[in-house]
C-alpha cells in the first residue's frame, strides 16, 4: 500500500460547516468545537489557506456563532446537508485550485458526513479534526467518524493538522502556529 501525500498547506482549504448559534448550545461538546474551529481559522489565515463556511437554513437555525463570521464573512446558507450544494462553493474550491479539505463544525453525523462523502466523490481528499466535529449524542459523533475513516477520509486532531500544514520548524510562520498550541486552553464541556 502506498501512503498518501500529507495534507499540507499546498493545495489546502479548511471548511467550516454550520457552526451556528442554535446547533452549538445543543452539544456537549460544542465550546471544544468552537475553539479548534477558531485556532484553524487562525492559522489558515496567517498560512494563507483559503477559508470557507456555510450555513444551515439560518433562518430556522440562526447565523454562524460571533466569533467565527467575524472572522469568516462569506457563508452561504444551504438546505441540502452537504455544503457542495451551497451556492458558489464548488467554484470557489475550483479558483483557488484546492485539491484537499480540511473539515470543522457540525453535526458531525449529518452536514459534515455528507459533505465529505461528496467532496470524495468530487475527487478531492479530506481531512476531519475529531476535536473540531461534534454530534448532539457520542453515539453519532463516533459512528460517523468511524464511517468516515471506512470511506478514505483522514480522521486526525486539530494540533496534527496544524503541524501538518507548516510542515517543518523553520517555516517562516511557525512561531506564530506554535503560540496557537502553545496558549491553547481546551475548554471545559458545556
Amino acid at each position: 500500500m502506498v501512503p498518501p501525500d500529507r495534507l499540507t498547506s499546498e493545495g489546502a482549504a479548511l471548511l467550516v460547516v454550520d457552526v451556528q448559534e442554535k446547533l452549538v448550545h445543543r452539544l456537549r461538546f460544542g465550546p471544544l468545537v468552537i475553539a479548534n474551529s477558531h485556532r484553524l481559522v487562525v492559522a489558515a489565515r496567517v498560512l494563507q489557506i483559503p477559508v470557507f463556511a456555510t450555513e444551515q437554513y439560518p433562518k430556522g437555525l440562526g447565523p454562524t456563532i460571533d466569533s467565527l463570521a467575524e472572522l469568516i464573512p462569506e457563508r452561504p446558507a444551504k438546505t441540502t446537508f452537504h455544503c457542495a450544494g451551497a451556492p458558489g462553493l464548488l467554484a470557489s474550491l475550483a479558483d483557488a485550485n484546492v485539491r484537499h479539505v480540511t473539515l470543522v463544525g457540525i453535526e458531525a453525523h449529518v452536514c459534515v458526513l455528507q459533505t465529505a462523502l461528496e467532496l470524495l466523490k468530487l475527487g478531492f481528499r479530506v481531512q476531519i479534526p475529531a476535536d473540531a466535529v461534534a454530534s448532539r449524542a457520542r453515539m453519532d459523533w463516533e459512528f460517523a467518524l468511524r464511517r468516515l475513516e471506512h470511506s478514505g477520509v483522514t480522521v486526525t486532531t486539530s494540533e496534527a493538522v496544524l503541524f501538518e500544514w507548516t510542515e517543518r520548524s523553520d517555516h517562516p510562520e511557525f512561531k506564530a502556529i506554535s503560540a496557537l498550541v502553545k496558549d491553547f486552553v481546551p475548554p471545559s464541556p458545556a
